[in-house]
This record gives C-alpha cells, structure tokens and sequence, in this order.
C-alpha cells in the first residue's frame, strides 16, 4: 500500500442513520468522486467544482445506474482534512446504501482505507501532529464531559504548543552553550551555569506538574475502577441500582442472591465510575459462592475505589475483620447503610477496625439505600477523593495519554541529570548532552524522533473511516 493511493471509506457509522458520508482522499480523489457523482441533468461535474462548496445531485455506479440522491462537496488541497484532495459524498444514511457508493468508489480506482488512514494522512502531511492525531480518537471515544474537554483542549493544540514552548527553551540553550563552545573568545559562559540552573528548575516544575496531573488524566479518560464489596444483604446491589437509576441488579432478602460480578458504568457529574458490584463476603460451603467471594477479592486488589457496604442494623463479625484486612491499603469510602433503622454499628466501631494496624481510616457516610439518604454525600466524596481540585477547566492541559506522560517522565529525568551536572560543577558539555535528551523527548509527544512501527500502532487503533 502507497502512501499516494486515494483511499476511500464509510466516515459514519455502520448502522441505519439519517445521513451517511463516504470520504475519498488522494491524488485522484476528484476524478474518482466526478466518475461517482452527476447532476441532475446527468452531466458530470466534480472536475470543475469550486472548493468547499455542496452540490445536489446522484451517485451512479459504473453502468450508470443510480445508487441514491446525494450532496457532494470538494475540498481542495491543503485545505481539507488531510492535506489532499478530498471528496465527501453525503447520502442517505442506509448501510446497503452506504456501501454501494463506497464499492463503486473502489471500482474507479479508489483503495479501501486501513482503520485511521485519513487522519495518518493529515499527520504526514502535517495538517496535525502526532499528540492532534491521538486526540482525534480520545474525543470519539470520551465517556464523560471531563473526558471530552481534556480530549478538545489537546485537539487545539494546547499540550502540542506547551510541548513546543519547552522545546524553544530547551533549544536556546543547547545553541548558546555549543555556540560558547565554538567560539570562546565572542560568546562567554561566566555565570551561566546560575542562568541554566534557575531555567532548568523552572522547566523541571511545569513539566512536573503535567506529570503530577497524569494519574488523575487516566481516571478522567478511562473511569474510576470502583469495586463494591460488603456482607451479603448489605445493600451493595441496592446501591448499584440507586446509582445506574434501574434495577439491574437482583435484590432480595435471601443472602447470597449474587453470585457473581455484576459490572456497569454511571457517570457522577463529569466523572464515570465503572463499577463492579461482587458477591457477598461470607464464609460459606456453597460452591458457587465461594467462587464468587473469591472474584469479589481479585477485583478489589485491582481497584481504584472500594466501596464497602456495611449493614449498621448487624453487628459487626469475622467476615467484616476479613474484608477489611484486604481493602484497607486502597482507597475506601465506607458506606454505613440502613440508618432508617436501629444501628448496633457505629463509625467508631468501623474506625477500629481500620486502624488496628495503624493504617488510615477511610471515608465514612451514614447512608440509607431504602430512601436514598446519604447518596449525594456519596457522590461528592467520589469526587473530593480523587479530585481534591476541580477538573472542568476549558484551559486546563490534562495529560489522559500514558505514552505522553512516559515522554514527560523521560524528560524530566533527563533535566534532572542537567540540575546534578550543574550542582557539581560539571563542563558545560555534559549539559548540552541531556538537554538535548529532553528535548528529543518532549519531540515524541508531538510525532518526532518517531519510528513507523509507533506511528503505525497509533494509527491502527482508530476506527474505520477517520
């Protein structure tokens, strides 16, 4: 496959909608797409069609047979989303539809598009860099308002120009200091390494601040992998079902009722928790539950969140010391239910628990699952856990990709090397090496210094038709 091919594809999804688009892009997407469209009157007229402009008309396939009324546009390069000629067909959006306009298309000369092919293309031809391209996807594929926001910022280039302002800095100094170098007797390095030194700490900081925002970037992107776990009957699907807003799971007052895991996904505010409600924790001889007590314990050691579910009208027994011995190092909020009724359960007796072994006691709420009491306590401290400041900045960089914070990491390593150089009064070449570590670093987010292996793996990862 060349890179010169025109390519074509389906650009909306495959299923039945109001309006379907089929894209071709390449060198003769416009001869491809004149072959493909005609007036009204049946002449052709693509070849000549001004830019940017909609016109009415039909598709026909190679016997001159029409496919479907449509709208064509032409844009013309570099102004269209991949740097190339590019003609999108717009048609009724039936998938048979859909797909005859795509296969004749290919009958006149077009190349079935690989997944992302369009946007690698604006990537090469530098419509977009690199951290643009992966945007793209982020923002199809955001599950939450915060997500999506973090996924636009990144689109218009906010993280692409911090990652360039550090570049020029970074730039700067590698040039003064090999210009110094090269020419002692007009460029003096007295005093400059004082200079380096309060540059570099002001880079190590904002770098480090991305860096620090890069965990809380995964939830935002990914969700909260939340686990709820408690004895039987302790309101755990209750709680699932208070927070989906449905029943979807079975409550009963026979314990034991779940057996397995259930798992879904809630949004709270501008986060998304993706919950995973486990069977009661019990000692019992019931096969089938004890493989779901055993589920219920490898989820909760891969959770960001537990929340654990106390009955407050029990008392508190062995299974509840179990359950705490293997939550207690995660991030627990601990739900006190059925306040409604009498409580023989305190948050002092649950404080206890928790700090036997000297570790911190987690958030406690007096909840009612039966009136709803307590749940919007519930869901601020979801969101005070992990996002002890607020997230919905439209001008906040959020760092949701992970080969973006290693890239960071990398660099800031590399400046720290620069720091110690400095401290120890190392020669100024030692500087010049790691800074341009950095730098060539801070070039991976952005697409350079990259191989096509990556840039192939990026791209293969987007759906078919962008």
């Amino acid at each position: 496959m060349e890179e010169s091919d025109t390519i074509a594809a389906i650009a909306t999804g495959m299923t039945d909608s109001g309006i379907g688009i089929i894209r071709i892009s390449g060198e003769n997407a416009v001869e491809i797409g004149n072959s493909l469209f005609q007036s009204p009157s049946g002449k052709k007229i693509l070849s000549h069609a001004r830019s940017h402009m909609l016109y009415y008309g039909f598709a026909a396939d190679e016997e001159n047979r029409t496919i479907d009324e449509v709208m064509a546009v032409v844009m013309k390069a570099p102004r269209s989303y991949t740097g190339e000629d590019t003609v999108e067909i717009q048609c009724h959006g039936g998938v048979l539809v859909m797909k005859k306009i795509l296969e004749a298309a290919l009958k006149y000369g077009a190349r079935l598009a690989e997944p992302g092919e369009f946007t690698k293309r604006a990537f090469l031809n530098g419509r977009i860099d690199l951290a643009g391209a992966e945007a793209v996807m982020d923002v199809i594929s955001s599950q939450n308002d915060a997500a999506l926001t973090a996924s636009v910022n990144q689109l218009r280039g906010m993280l692409s120009e911090q990652v360039k302002k550090f570049r020029g800095e970074i730039l700067y100094e590698i040039a003064f200091i090999e210009s110094a170098l090269d020419d002692p007797e007009h460029i003096s390095l007295e005093n400059y390494p004082e200079k380096l030194f309060d540059k570099v700490i002001d880079l190590l900081d904002d770098i480090g601040i991305l860096i620090a925002g890069a965990d809380n970037g995964k939830l935002i992107k990914e969700g909260i992998n939340t686990v709820i776990v408690g004895k039987p009957n302790a309101g755990k699907s209750s709680l699932l079902n208070s927070l989906l807003g449905e029943e979807r799971a079975i409550v009963t007052e026979i314990a034991g009722t779940t057996r397995d895991v259930l798992q879904d996904s809630v949004r709270i505010g501008n986060i998304s928790l993706n919950i995973v409600d486990t069977a009661g924790i019990r000692h019992t001889e019931d096969m089938v539950e004890k493989i779901g007590v055993e589920k219920a314990r490898k989820y909760a050691e891969n959770a960001d969140l537990i929340v654990y579910v106390v009955d407050t009208s029990v008392a508190l027994d062995e299974n509840d010391k179990e359950i705490v011995s293997f939550i207690r190092d995660h991030n627990v909020i601990v739900l006190l239910n059925k306040s409604d009724l009498e409580n023989v359960v305190e948050e002092n007796d649950i404080k206890e628990l928790f700090q036997e072994d000297g570790k911190k006691c987690p958030v406690l709420l007096k909840v009612s699952m039966k009136d709803g009491e307590g749940m919007e306590a519930f869901r601020y401290a979801v969101k005070d856990l992990f996002f002890r400041r607020k997230i919905e900045s439209s001008n906040e960089i959020v760092i949701t990709n992970m080969r973006h914070k290693v890239a960071l990491q990398e660099s800031f390593h590399s400046l720290k090397l620069v720091q110690k150089s400095i401290e120890t009064g190392m020669p100024e070449d030692f500087y010049s090496i790691d800074l341009m570590n950095a730098y060539v670093s801070l070039g991976k987010i952005i697409g350079e210094d990259v191989n096509d292996d990556l840039v192939n793996e990026i791209f293969s990862k987007f759906c078919m038709g962008k």
